[in-house]
């Protein structure tokens, strides 16, 4: 598959402002990495800029860990350490400078985070895509994907995996997985979002009746951080100008390309998410 033009062309005269300002709000005192991939993830895949919002607790160790380029915000964060509802403000304020917001990566499931992240949900007028603690957030509160107001629909991108779908669709995950078109479909209509149902050919669903099924990858991607990869990705090519469909449907593309070729070197057993984002700018060439 080849990539849209607009990813693949740069005009000489191009800043990094037009290439798209990614806010991830992210990670947790336990679950730093999770910020730090889908960063980097995002940077690898051509945003212009991405910046960490993250409980300002691990700010130090994420500034050590990360590459230069990445930039953090420090945020509030509960006794526990993760984000509290008193950094609403401050991530409302830093929305205005970005593009695409990024909510979910390593959040936990504390209450208080929670509970932040459907403020955010229905408040921030941002395109978005809401991953992992973000979707377990969503679950019983469905009513804020329909609520917000101030942008298309397309601009609100969820990602789950058939687990993180039962739970927000209200099936098994038996149910989920026996039919996974209809179950992607059904739900990306009824909410007007564009979904990512993850695993063995991810289907990407928007509200308009495309449907994309996605060929590449391996099992080896069944590892911790290659959600959070794939997120980048999404958010960066989003950032780019791609509409919401074709920017989940090229990432899942080139995420699976890329721990394909990951593979081949690593082996599936041995690979890890970090693996994957080291493949994205060989998958890019070889997809111009």
């Amino acid at each position: 598959m080849r990539l849209p033009t607009r990813l693949s062309q740069r005009r000489l005269s191009s800043n990094k402002g037009d290439f798209g300002h990614i806010f991830i709000i992210a990670g947790s005192s336990r679950f730093s990495g999770a910020a730090i991939l889908c960063g980097l993830a995002a940077l690898r895949s051509g945003a212009g800029l991405v910046t960490l919002g993250i409980p300002k607790s691990i700010n130090s160790a994420v500034i050590k860990a990360k590459p230069p380029e990445i930039m953090t915000l420090p945020l509030p964060e509960t006794k526990d350490g993760s984000l509290s509802g008193n950094a609403c403000k401050k991530i409302t304020d830093y929305l205005k400078k970005a593009d695409v917001a990024v909510i979910g990566p390593g959040l936990t499931q504390d209450k208080p985070t929670q509970a932040l992240i459907r403020k955010l949900v229905s408040r921030a007028h941002k395109p978005m895509v809401i991953d992992a603690d973000g979707l377990n957030a969503l679950s019983g509160h469905l009513s804020l994907l329909t609520g917000r107001k101030g942008l298309k629909r397309d601009t609100l991108i969820l990602t789950p995996h058939p687990g993180e779908m039962a739970r927000l669709s209200g099936k098994t995950i038996k149910e989920v997985q026996k039919d996974r078109k209809g179950a992607a479909k059904g739900f990306a209509e009824r909410y007007r979002v564009v979904l990512a149902l993850k695993g063995h050919k991810t289907v990407v669903s928007d509200y308009s009746g495309n449907l994309y099924i996605n060929k590449t990858g391996n099992p080896g991607m069944a590892t911790a951080g290659s959600g959070d990869v794939l997120t980048g990705i999404i958010a960066a090519f989003l950032g780019q100008g791609l509409g919401a469909f074709e920017a989940v449907k090229f990432a899942a593309y080139l995420h699976g390309a890329a721990a394909d070729m990951a593979a081949k070197e690593k082996t599936q057993i041995s690979l890890i998410a970090s693996d994957i984002i080291d493949k994205i700018p060989v998958a890019i060439k070889v997809s111009n």
